[in-house]
């Protein structure tokens, strides 16, 4: 704050043409950028501040002050600024060029205004058929550019609006699709909407919106909204609820609000339906008092209750198996596959035929795939059908490998709808006998949910998957929660390593870190480390692994069959850092190749990209939270980067749709599940104490097919392997699988 012998710099106003973007942080809104304000020649002067959405060619009334950078000189740091079409024909020309407009390049301007000229804009603004005279321009092409231009005009409106709360120009844009004429009206009235309703806006910055129109800090919508976002948050940490005290000093932490004034608006967000609260047993079995957001509420009870019907029907669509002479048909079954199956497969092979809901787990190399292998053929000699299906795109295409039929993503086979609804569901169940589903550690609460509720009755219900790997991204556990002790589920548990299966360094070690042993080094040609103490260390090493050794020493691609599974995000070797130096070394940009900067990130043709949220509107049945695929094209006059993911999709995202990707050069080991890659390597650092744990580690290693490195310190790797604690996750579905007809306990 100035003091009195040092006043505030006044205000001062510049008018120019905004001539070209030298940064631009699509993520903060920070711009620099020069502008001409009339004087000729090159001086043009430097700008700084929130230019929201700011495009060449653009004319600018800016409010601000005068400074001074002791590298770059005089700067004009901007409050706020207006904008005014440009009036000259190069103007007008570098405006509609300058990508602010799809459908329209440089070329194309370039055409409009030799047709037009100065009326160019005048054209596009109130008679936009007339586009058609311009040669190239046809019907199609001409509505998109109108369209265009009326929702950036729109666009543009929402922007200056929000430029005063720092709102960044991607979730401007998002904002307007959301809401459209009434965008301002929300943000005003409404402004913790926006934290449950836009993705990308969390409630911290709905919050500061919200200070920012006027809503009092003590204000029950305030209060309500942030309650909502703490229980959100944990569902992000996998929690399906919370203890209504730890809420509680959550949610008093967060809001900066009295305990009293959050238990109140508690009370009335239960009474209003906006969560539910029951009491369910806690560890030790004792009574917990639990609050949910409503739709893990009602996932958690549909699930359990889902389930038990199945068990429980009289129904039965795999009827040739119900008095079945199981020796003849495991004899018969040996000589079909040509090998015989230990008893422990064999008895997972009757489970799956003759129960309605069954569990079949183990770690690698103990023969699971072989298992559903042989289930499926059993099942499908009696003419059975059988449906395949896995949460991701590669573990559903190595279910088809395996198998040798037919396996989707568990998303298309549900055909989910935008908004997530299924297609098949209870009102219509999926044509199958019997459902297989793999890698079903990986499935949350939601998905299960929907997933079994499209299961026809008296169809049979197989759940794969190793149940040592971490548990889903998403909220709860299911995998672990139906293997219970106590579970009505009936399961099999596979745990011999099959002789070939030991020559594997891979599996071996795996087993190893499994049981709390350290792996081994010696004598392995599949399994390496490179010791280095400082993570910076670790980190480049990863790189000069991946990029040069495993490629010259293989022979294996480092994009299409090299995967890094960092611990976390952040640090010197976490993904975020180790994607920069990656993409540095594997894909560097090229003289005249196509690239587009959002935020901090570079995307460029050839990058390893993964989604990072569920977006139903985009591809045939949606792309989700995970899903990997690499950058096949950039058009800077659509203004659009195109995707091919791991099934074999071609999905396109405009350029303000490019915070939904990140690149996957390196990715955390949990959003690793359910794939598999030819080689893995993983930075095992001091820096990620706190993310060293066993079933971490022990993830990332079974998720490579043929080679594993670890690159980092000893004391680090022997910390992993040591600690077994992976985190309690608030979950209640054991519970409700064990009692099915206990009624809430509400209120």
């Amino acid at each position: 704050m100035p003091t009195p012998s040092q006043p505030a710099p006044s205000q001062a106003v510049v008018q120019g043409v905004l001539e070209r973007l030298t940064y631009a942080n699509e993520e903060t809104g920070y711009t620099v950028a020069k502008v001409d304000t009339g004087r000729g020649g090159s001086d043009l002067l430097t700008v700084v501040g929130s230019l929201l959405g700011v495009q060449p060619g653009e004319a600018l009334r800016l409010r601000g002050r005068w400074g001074s950078h002791p590298q770059y000189g005089r700067q004009f740091h901007v409050d706020d600024y207006t904008t005014v079409l440009p009036a000259t024909v190069q103007g007008i020309r570098r405006y509609l060029g300058s990508g602010l407009i799809k459908g329209i390049g440089p070329k194309m301007a370039e055409r409009i205004v030799e047709h037009f000229g100065t009326d160019a804009l005048e054209v596009i603004e109130e008679e936009p058929k007339r586009l058609i005279e311009v040669p190239g321009l046809g019907p199609k092409r001409t509505k998109l550019i109108a369209d265009a231009w009326e929702e950036q005009k729109a666009i543009k409106e929402v922007m200056v609006f929000l430029q005063g709360v720092q709102v960044t120009t991607s979730l401007a844009v998002r904002i307007y699709k959301k809401y459209g004429d009434s965008s301002i009206e929300v943000v005003q009235k409404e402004p913790y909407r926006l934290a449950s309703e836009v993705w990308g806006i969390g409630f911290k910055t709905a919050d500061t919106i919200a200070q920012a129109v006027g809503i009092p800090h003590d204000s029950p919508q305030r209060v309500m909204a942030g309650i909502q976002f703490t229980l959100s948050e944990s569902s992000n940490d996998g929690h399906c609820y919370l203890p209504e005290e730890r809420l509680i000093a959550a949610a008093v932490k967060i809001l900066q609000v009295d305990s009293g004034l959050v238990i109140e608006c508690l009370a009335e967000l239960v009474s209003e339906e906006g969560v539910a609260r029951e009491t369910v047993p806690g560890p030790g079995d004792e009574p917990v008092r639990a609050v949910y957001l409503l739709p893990f509420h009602r996932a958690e009870m549909g699930l359990a209750s889902g389930l038990r019907s199945l068990l429980e029907t009289p129904e039965e669509r795999l009827p040739a198996f119900t008095d079945v002479d199981w020796p003849a048909a495991l004899e018969w079954l040996d000589r079909r596959t040509g090998s015989a199956l230990a008893e422990a497969q064999q008895d997972a092979v009757r489970q799956a035929l003759s129960q309605k809901v069954c569990v079949l787990t183990g770690g690698p190399g103990c023969g699971k795939s072989f298992t559903v292998a042989s289930i499926v053929t059993m099942a499908r000699v009696k003419d059975a059908k059988v449906i395949l299906a896995a949460p991701t795109g590669r573990a559903a295409k190595r279910l088809t490998e395996l198998t040798g039929y037919e396996a989707s993503t568990v998303h298309r086979l549900l055909e989910l709808r935008p908004g997530g609804e299924a297609t098949y569901d209870r009102d219509n169940p999926l044509d199958c006998d019997l459902l297989v589903v793999d890698e079903a550690s990986m499935l949350d609460l939601i998905l299960a949910n929907k997933l079994v509720k499209a299961v026809p009755p008296g169809a049979h219900l197989l759940f794969v998957g190793d149940v040592d790997q971490l548990p889903s991204v998403g909220a709860g556990q299911v995998l672990r929660d139906l293997l219970d002790e106590h579970s009505p589920i009936p399961d099999v548990r596979l745990t011999h390593v099959f002789r070939q299966a030991q020559q594997s360094g891979v599996v071996t070690n795996a087993h190893r870190i499994n049981k709390g042993e350290p792996p081994r080094f010696e004598g392995m040609t599949d399994f390496f480390l490179f010791p280095c103490d400082e993570a910076e260390d670790a980190a480049q090493m990863t790189v000069d692994v991946v990029a040069r050794r495993i490629p010259r020493k293989f022979g294996l691609d480092p994009r299409r069959d090299v995967q890094v599974l960092a611990p976390m995000k952040g640090g010197p070797a976490g993904a975020t850092n180790l994607n920069t130096a990656l993409q540095a070394a594997v894909t560097p940009p090229g003289d005249h190749a196509p690239e587009r900067r959002f935020g901090g990130r570079v995307f460029r043709v050839g990058d390893k990209v993964t989604q990072i949220r569920n977006n139903y509107e985009k591809g045939e049945n949606g792309v989700f939270n995970g899903t990997l695929g690499v950058v096949t094209g950039i058009d800077q006059v659509a203004q659009e980067v195109s995707v091919r993911t791991d099934e074999d999709e071609e999905i396109s995202y405009d350029f303000a749709e490019l915070d939904e990707l990140t690149h996957a050069y390196a990715i955390t080991v949990h959003r690793s599940q359910g794939s598999e890659y030819p080689a893995v390597v993983v930075p095992v650092t001091t820096s990620a104490w706190m993310m060293l744990q066993r079933n971490l580690l022990y993830t990332a290693i079974t998720r490579a097919k043929k080679l594993v490195v670890l690159v980092g310190s000893r004391r680090a790797l022997a910390q992993a392997v040591r600690n077994a604690s992976s985190g309690r996750r608030h979950t209640a579905l054991a519970h409700r699988l064990r009692h099915p007809f206990t009624e809430p306990r509400t209120g």
